[in-house]
């Protein structure tokens, strides 16, 4: 398949046999937990990344949509936000597309929500032809190990730099990892770390989120792994390589 990020939206398209979305980490009832914060936001957030994702899949011609995990906010309960919007949110993408959740950390319960509409992958992720999606909180199998490319969400990388203009940015990960980092296996592998869908989760007076992935961790864990690295902004524009990569973890 190849693969190539929608600048500037944190989307990344698919193309082999089908064509297919990639979008991770909705955080769907963040705005609730940012009103108990003090934090107001203006404009519905619900509505932007529905209608934002209804906008690519059509403009992309898309045969489906990856949901890369945390479609929801809060961690094994259900706020009343997400009970009010999550399904909503699913019934009107999968009349668009064929829909496809791969469940992230905080997608405890979510099966209460999602219609039969919905095609709900393990958390071990879902493979397409050479590319396995999943969300990125767990080490997939070795009976995975033919795949080529890794497309994962859950970190919510951005650019922390003092003093540029793209400080705070939300950013994209490119790697060429040797495959034994993760596998029992010679060659090389592609990661791709989508940046999280939800603009808000770096709302001013929160702080960032950071989060760990075992993937990224066993990759960085031995300095020689990392053929090559490339972290982009959402336009695009290249703003580090491997030297800056903890930085945006």
């Amino acid at each position: 398949m190849k693969a190539r990020p929608l600048h500037p939206h944190a989307a990344l398209l698919l193309e082999g046999k089908k064509k297919y979305v990639a979008v991770s980490d909705l955080h769907i009832g963040l705005e609730s937990e940012l009103g108990g914060k003090g934090i107001t936001v203006r404009s519905s957030l619900i509505g932007e990344m529905q209608n934002e994702l209804l906008s690519l899949v059509a403009s992309a011609g898309a045969d489906g949509l990856v949901l890369l995990g945390d479609v929801k906010n809060t961690i094994g309960s259900i706020s009343r936000q997400e009970w009010d919007d999550v399904p909503r949110l699913f019934k009107k993408l999968s009349s668009a597309a064929d829909v496809y959740l791969v469940p992230g950390n905080h997608d405890g319960n979510i099966r209460h929500l999602i219609p039969d509409s919905v095609n709900v992958i393990g958390s071990k992720g879902m493979v397409i032809e050479d590319t396995l999606f999943l969300h990125g909180h767990s080490l997939p199998s070795d009976a995975r190990s033919h795949v080529d490319r890794i497309v994962m969400g859950h970190l919510h990388p951005i650019f922390l730099k003092s003093g540029s203009v793209v400080n705070g940015q939300r950013v994209w990960i490119y790697m060429q990892a040797k495959k034994g980092a993760l596998f029992a296996e010679q060659g090389s592998l592609e990661i791709v770390v989508v940046p999280s869908f939800n603009k808000y989760l770096y709302a001013e007076g929160r702080g960032p989120r950071r989060s760990t992935s075992p993937i990224i961790s066993r990759v960085t864990a031995s300095p020689d792994s990392i053929q090559e690295c490339v972290i982009a902004t959402l336009d695009g524009s290249i703003v580090g390589d491997a030297s800056v990569l903890q930085s945006v973890l």
